[in-house]
């Protein structure tokens, strides 16, 4: 089966959005200095409302909306339980997402369709006209352009507004901020609902654009993959692009790989991550620049899994399990996790505050 690069490479944004919308408001919820594990949750929750509202009134608008809004009362939960009455973080976060679970399975039993949802391309004139180009990045739908609109917005306000200001205040010391008047609670609570409206949009993606329909653990860890990127980005807007794009290219690769049957797609892939490995390897060792031992842990075992790899092709290997397939998404994010050294958390994440009387 002959696979189109231009098609491949335009699904890999639309296969990155519901990660990008949910790590970009999980990266303003950490920015305030609160840990929220409970992501995977209230993308699930956002997911089923998402499913019921959007076919039942037969509105795609009106889906979104009712995720969002979901997503969003659900963080409220978290916050009052952390900000109000000081629960540890972590263990809510956890609780959120088993209630999350539980709520949406409840929720969406016999969740059918009523009517049909569609949600149009918006092609960008001029610009969805250019060749090769323009079908990649110029012809999706508004949720798709939503997502890269909210990293500029965030970006923008977080480092160009005082509101952004007080913000990374807040999460860099919140008893500094405290001490200068700042309302420590009401930054957080602002940044907790705006972090659990975009979880929802992302689970609402997933059932109405990406798959689209309802099953239980309709996300598959999508959630914790956010967490993850957030991580990666060293809690940066734009470096999130680059995460969510890696997840949503990997994402894509394995279920085209699952459809095509053979495994040239799969050749090209790790043939290049074999070179890029022994690139970074010999370039240090030339020039005998320091390197941290994770990253030579991580170089060498892309190269020892990329020759075992090639061995098993010569040895006549012409399929690989689904199961292993399907794995790939995951396996990348904790390689990519692992190579990271640097890490710019905010000082207070995960820090509970009391306010002084």
């Amino acid at each position: 089966m002959d696979i189109n690069p231009i098609l491949l490479l335009a699904a890999v944004m639309v296969a990155s959005t519901p990660v990008l919308l949910a790590a970009i408001g999980e990266l303003v919820v950490e920015r305030s200095g609160v840990l929220n594990l409970g992501v995977e949750g209230m993308m699930i929750t956002g997911a089923v409302f998402g499913y019921i509202i959007g076919h039942g009134s037969g509105s795609a608008i009106g889906g979104f909306a009712a995720a969002a809004l979901a997503g969003a009362c659900l963080s409220l939960i978290f916050g009052f339980l952390t900000q109000f009455l000081l629960t540890n973080q972590t263990a809510t976060g956890l609780g959120l997402t088993l209630f999350g679970l539980g709520l949406s399975s409840l929720v969406g039993q016999g969740a059918t369709a009523t009517y049909p949802v569609t949600v149009p391309r918006l092609p960008i004139p001029l610009l969805s006209d250019i060749p090769s180009l323009g079908p990649i990045l110029f012809n999706h739908d508004a949720v798709v352009y939503l997502s890269i609109l909210l990293i500029v917005l965030v970006w923008f306000i977080m480092f160009r507004t005082r509101a952004g200001l007080i913000l990374r205040a807040t999460g860099e010391n919140h008893d500094a901020a405290h001490a200068l008047g700042y309302p420590v609670r009401l930054v957080r609570m602002l940044a907790i609902f705006f972090g659990g409206g975009c979880a929802g949009l992302a689970g609402a993606y997933i059932s109405l654009v990406r798959v689209p329909q309802w099953t239980d653990g309709i996300t598959a860890g999508a959630g914790w993959i956010a967490l993850a990127i957030v991580v990666f980005a060293s809690w940066k807007p734009f470096r999130l692009l680059i995460g969510a794009y890696l997840f949503g290219g990997v994402t894509v690769l394995q279920l085209n790989l699952q459809a095509d049957g053979t495994l040239a797609l799969l050749d090209i892939a790790i043939g290049l991550l074999a070179v890029a490995a022994a690139v970074v390897w010999l370039t240090r060792s030339i020039t005998k620049k320091a390197a941290a031992p994770m990253d030579n842990l991580l170089s060498v075992i892309i190269l020892v899994l990329s020759v075992v790899y090639g061995l098993l092709r010569l040895a006549g290997m012409q399929t690989i399990p689904i199961e292993y397939l399907s794995m790939l998404p995951y396996l990348a994010t904790i390689a990519v996790l692992v190579g990271l050294r640097a890490s710019n958390a905010p000082a207070s994440l995960g820090k509970t505050f009391h306010a002084s009387t």
